[in-house]
């Protein structure tokens, strides 16, 4: 590893990873970066040589970053992949093409899940679009990431490369629980079903479907099958409703 530098200090607030983009090309591409470290809980993006010196700022890099400004505004631009990883013990080169010479090859998530137990600081290196990094910057990289993809097309874009890795290291790192978009339905109780029953039984009695006489084991089953479909308060309500017009409709 390069010897520190002080051109580039780890923020205050450790989130995890470090994200290093190595000459970048578009920059489009740093804003969906931003966007795809935001989402996972990552906010350390430093930058080395990208093609624009002010990419960071371009209109079409703040719009790609869709709500991600603070990750653009806290990044830094360095001159070389040394500066970036100053502070790293870890880092992780992400590279399509096969070397005969370097680090060990991982799949993220199988590399992953003892990285996270681990003390370091991680960093994961991105290359340039076209061409990918370097050997002399897969060299300095403790781990080679291969992100798993078709073997007749593995060519992923660089915002899609760093959403999966960022993905799978907040996996590692335990990640969140599934949030609840919409309220838990109030269930229905045993009365409430019944109710529907009752109401159910006086309709296909009305129209001759269900034969007094001969009932067999029509409303049985109904409330075995009302009992399987486990029905909220809303559906109870909703069943009833069709019951009243088809009342209305033979009256």
């Amino acid at each position: 590893m390069p010897a520190p530098s002080a051109q580039v200090a780890r923020p205050a607030a450790a989130d995890g990873a470090r994200f290093v983009l190595v000459g970048t090309s578009h920059a489009g591409n740093v804003g969906a970066a931003a966007r795809a470290m935001k989402v996972m809980g990552f906010g350390d993006l430093v930058l080395v040589q990208p093609r624009f010196a002010d990419v960071l700022s371009r209109e079409e890099t703040v719009a790609m970053a869709s709500g991600a400004a603070d990750v653009l505004a806290r990044a830094r631009v360095v001159d070389t992949l040394a500066q970036a990883l100053d502070g790293i013990t870890w880092a992780c080169a992400t590279a399509m093409t096969p070397r005969d010479f370097g680090p060990a090859t991982f799949a993220p998530r199988d590399h992953f899940a003892s990285l996270a137990t681990t003390p370091h600081h991680v960093a994961f290196v991105f290359g340039p679009e076209r061409t990918g990094l370097s050997n002399d910057d897969v060299y300095r990289c403790h781990a080679c990431l291969s992100i798993p993809a078709h073997p007749d097309y593995g060519s992923l874009n660089l915002a899609q490369a760093v959403q999966l890795v960022a993905y799978d290291w907040r996996q590692a790192l335990g990640g969140w629980d599934v949030r609840p978009r919409t309220a838990t339905p109030a269930l229905a109780d045993g009365a409430a079903i019944d109710g529907v029953l009752q109401h159910w039984q006086q309709v296909l009695q009305d129209i001759g479907f269900l034969d007094t006489a001969s009932p067999k084991k029509l409303m049985p089953r109904l409330h075995q099958l009302l009992n399987r479909a486990q029905l909220t308060e809303d559906e109870v309500h909703i069943l009833r409703g069709i019951a009243r017009a088809v009342d209305k409709a033979r009256r």
